[in-house]
């Protein structure tokens, strides 16, 4: 893979891979809402269409965030699945979530409420682990399908 930064900077490198529209998005759909094949891709509210989401979930892969894999039940069906690089993202979504419940709920007043709004407020660090822990155990689910 060919991949250009524009500059040595930490910051600028890490949006250059990072700052797209959908890339974060992706990411939070795998993490938090359980999307692993395409079509649970294409089926989620953010509506993301289906060429700009191969180039996305290839550019993920080509950066080693996911993997693509076959359905352990079903070889026919590619199952995206997200890398430790990947999950080293949990923090990051998390404190966008908590900044965007504590900067944008004037501008946007419908955003989520409830138990999982409240649990990231009341201990971020702990709903992040909550998160990747469930991950992990989804992965090893798979891993042991195959086995």
């Amino acid at each position: 893979m060919d991949f250009k930064f524009r500059c040595d900077c930490p910051f600028t490198s890490a949006l250059d891979v990072l700052g797209d529209k959908w890339i974060l998005v992706i990411v939070k759909q795998m993490l938090v809402e359980d999307k692993e094949t395409f079509k649970d891709f294409t089926e989620s509210e953010e509506a993301i269409a289906t060429n700009i989401l191969s180039v996305k979930l290839k550019l993920l892969e080509e950066l080693g965030i996911v993997t693509k894999t076959k359905r352990p039940n079903n070889k026919k069906t590619n199952l995206y699945l997200l890398t430790e690089k990947g999950l080293a993202l949990t923090p990051i979504l998390v404190e966008l979530a908590l900044w965007s419940d504590g900067q944008l709920r004037t501008l946007h007043p419908n955003l989520q409420q409830g138990d999982g709004i409240d649990a990231l407020r009341n201990d971020k660090v702990a709903f992040a682990n909550a998160i990747e822990i469930n991950y992990r155990k989804k992965l090893a689910a798979i891993k042991a399908q195959t086995a």
